[in-house]
């Protein structure tokens, strides 16, 4: 099974850098022909997904966290091979949400390289979504609102793991308020006096965050959680239940399938997609059923 693995050495704040060795040795160890490209900058994944050979090869995996998944999954569909293999998946990011629909950790690397061994392929859902102009797919989750702004914040407190979520979440609580928003789900407009609103595709955001318990990967619909007008305390209370899912049971948070999806925010602010900021709203955003074959564990 010949492989081109697109490696972020800077995962996991640069341990995926002292990890690469093993990884060489290990993928030898499971019989594969991996040809191992290291990214050298923010947005290089994109561009050496776009530029591969895909057609000389079984399978194309996307080794890092959320982040260059994302880039992989976008350089794919930028990549003009008319036979395009698999994407598989090795973490070894901070943050490896989607990791967790393969019942993995992020410290999994060797069971992950194990189910890219297997070469069992299952399609799933893409998220497609056009933002000032561009488009863009996601494959975990888009975010915008609040939880952007701590998404933002979290940035320089990586080096705390998950905790900079949690960190991020306290020191931003100051600076809440909602906002009129504008959604339209499947041709049904709604306005809310909102605080975020997430758009999942799978179930994890941020890892431990249970943010779209209902999320089915290949269902053909993306899940929108809307959290609307809530007091500061009420919100501290509401983000301890998010790590279970009981949070969407609350009278503040709207749970809602659907497979496109508008939405427009009084004060326009930037988007989180997969971990990554970029891109504002207004943003227009579709399902893409079954439309990508992943690696999966049989």
């Amino acid at each position: 099974m010949k492989i081109l693995i697109i490696y972020n050495p800077q995962a996991g704040s640069g341990r995926a850098l002292g990890l690469l060795p093993q990884v060489i040795e290990y993928v030898k160890e499971k019989g594969l022909d991996a040809t191992i490209i290291c990214t050298e900058y923010s947005g290089h994944a994109i561009e050496l997904a776009a530029q591969a050979k895909l057609g000389d090869f079984d399978a194309l995996i996307a080794s890092g966290g959320d982040g260059t998944l994302f880039e992989v999954l976008n350089g794919y569909y930028q990549n003009t091979c008319s036979n395009k293999p698999p994407i598989g998946l090795i973490p070894n990011g901070t943050g490896n949400a989607f990791m967790k629909e393969l019942n993995l950790l992020k410290t999994d690397w060797k069971k992950a390289i194990d189910i890219i061994s297997l070469n069992h392929k299952r399609p799933v859902d893409v998220g497609k979504f056009i933002s000032e102009d561009k488009t863009y797919y996601f494959i975990n989750i888009v975010g915008m609102g609040f939880i952007t702004k701590i998404a933002e914040l979290s940035v320089p407190l990586k080096w705390m793991g998950n905790t900079a979520y949690t960190v991020a979440t306290l020191l931003k609580l100051t600076s809440l308020k909602s906002q009129k928003i504008i959604i339209e789900l499947d041709g049904e407009i709604i306005e809310r006096d909102g605080i975020f609103v997430e758009v999942a595709n799978s179930t994890f955001t941020g890892t431990t965050f249970y943010i779209a318990p209902e999320a089915e990967i290949d269902d053909g619909y993306l899940d929108v959680i809307i959290l609307n007008k809530i007091s500061r305390l009420k919100l501290l209370k509401l983000f301890t239940t998010i790590y279970d899912g009981t949070h969407i049971h609350e009278p503040e948070i709207e749970y809602i399938k659907a497979k496109k999806i508008k939405i427009t925010e009084e004060k326009p602010g930037k988007l989180i997609p997969d971990g990554e900021i970029l891109g504002s709203t207004p943003i227009e955003i579709e399902c893409l059923h079954q439309d990508v074959e992943l690696l999966w564990r049989p």
